[in-house]
């Protein structure tokens, strides 16, 4: 019997968005390592995977992340 039982981090009142189940959960039910969140509502918590490929755009699209002369001028600095 092990002294200690590894739990998952989270309290009830917060939202996550499970990435393994594909649901909505309050609380601690599935590992941190398979869930987005916290999210304050369980609706922001249905919409965590459309939220990410918004901000997934957002990043793709920012010029601030890509150089005029590609990712390889950054290696040619002196």
């Amino acid at each position: 019997m092990a002294l200690f039982k590894k739990r998952t981090v989270g309290k009830p009142g917060e939202w996550y968005y499970c990435l393994v189940h594909r649901k909505v959960e309050e609380g601690p039910e599935c590992p941190a390592k398979d869930r987005f969140g916290p999210y304050a509502s369980r609706e922001e918590a249905e919409h965590a995977m459309q939220t990410a490929q918004e901000r997934n755009l957002e990043w793709e699209t920012d010029p601030r992340w890509h150089d005029a002369n590609g990712p390889e001028a950054e290696d040619d600095r002196p």
